[in-house]
């Protein structure tokens, strides 16, 4: 069966309303079946689901069945199964995938612009180099003269550049290709977000939105009455690609073995910053820890979001004054000598 990927904002709405329907009592087959009935682009899937609920089976094995929804998902479903506490489950499900859509879709937009940005200044200095020098070139001949200099040395890299179009239109094209592929491609973008996890880690700006992520997942286990080892271990398998989220969940989970608390064990482990463990270590003395956690979780996303845009409001201005100044300087070094040839001319 060829595996189907559902966005986070599909997985996000379809969750509240099953929370929404079970909290109104309504049975998980009717809801799925009247969820069916909207005729959206996956009627198909719900009422597969529906029809396998309707034939005796759990809704998180009907959901492992058809290949779409991730394992996480599937798991705290069957969770919240036999927890008895399916509609929490589903509700904290249905908050942690918004939280995932709204990420994305700010790095998404963070990454593009800026990408596109960069290409069309670079095509617009080839173009000057490749084509425009040669026009100033000839001038230069009918003159008298012949660019020399920082010019004859642009108009050599001009002339490299022109007889390498065909290969660099051929580069911009897959470039573009690349972009528009991250842009609409939710496969392409989760095969990105692995990759960049196995290059970067938990560095900069990835590690904010990594521990972001983490500290949602977590809210969503703890919010699902799932057991403080399982939630962690859900929770740090979102990061698999990641080897040292992969190292500090493992010593925090011995840390836990030897009888340290969730939030000490997180501190010592460095999983979540200091301040945020002394609030959730408050907040599980006061039995509202799941409460905590989810506001954890929102303000790391609010940090990373911020992050992402501060990087990008530097990044924006380097591309177009270092792209102005190179453009700038191209034609000050053509222009000047051809002055004094037509100042001395006159």
């Amino acid at each position: 069966m060829k595996k189907r990927y559902l966005s986070s904002g599909y997985l996000s709405a379809f969750c509240l309303e099953l929370s929404v329907m079970l909290h109104a009592g309504i049975g998980v087959g009717d809801g799925l079946h009247l969820l069916a009935e909207d005729g959206d682009q996956e009627s198909e899937l719900l009422r597969e689901l529906a029809g396998a609920v309707d034939g005796g089976e759990p809704l998180s094995a009907a959901m492992a069945a058809t290949q779409a929804f991730p394992d996480y998902a599937v798991y705290l479903a069957g969770a919240g199964e036999q927890t008895g506490r399916q509609e929490e489950a589903f509700r904290a499900l249905a908050a942690y995938y918004d939280t995932i859509e709204r990420m994305g879709n700010r790095i998404r937009g963070a990454l593009t612009y800026p990408a596109i940005l960069l290409l069309m200044m670079l095509a617009v200095i080839v173009v000057l180099l490749a084509k425009v020098l040669p026009v100033f070139e000839s001038v230069f001949a009918r003159l008298g003269g012949q660019m020399t200099g920082l010019a004859g040395g642009l108009l050599a890299l001009g002339g490299v550049l022109n007889r390498m179009l065909p290969v660099l239109c051929v580069v911009l094209a897959l470039v573009l290709a690349l972009v528009a592929a991250f842009s609409v491609s939710l496969p392409f973008r989760n095969w990105a977000g692995r990759f960049w996890q196995r290059r970067r880690g938990d560095r900069g700006i990835a590690g904010k939105v990594g521990a972001a992520q983490f500290a949602a997942a977590l809210s969503m286990g703890m919010a699902s009455g799932l057991p403080v080892e399982e939630a962690l271990a859900m929770a740090t398998s979102l990061h698999s690609e990641n080897a040292a989220m992969e190292r500090r969940y493992n010593d925090c989970r011995s840390r836990l073995d030897e009888g340290a608390g969730l939030a000490e064990a997180l501190r010592q482990s460095g999983l979540l910053p200091p301040a945020f463990c002394r609030m959730l270590s408050l907040g599980i003395r006061s039995g509202s820890g799941d409460t905590v956690m989810a506001e954890i979780s929102r303000r790391l996303q609010t940090d990373a979001e911020r992050s992402v845009e501060e990087t990008v409001s530097r990044v924006e201005p380097g591309i177009v004054i270092v792209s102005s100044l190179l453009v700038g300087g191209i034609l000050l070094s053509v222009m000047l000598p051809l002055v004094r040839i037509m100042s001395a001319i006159g």
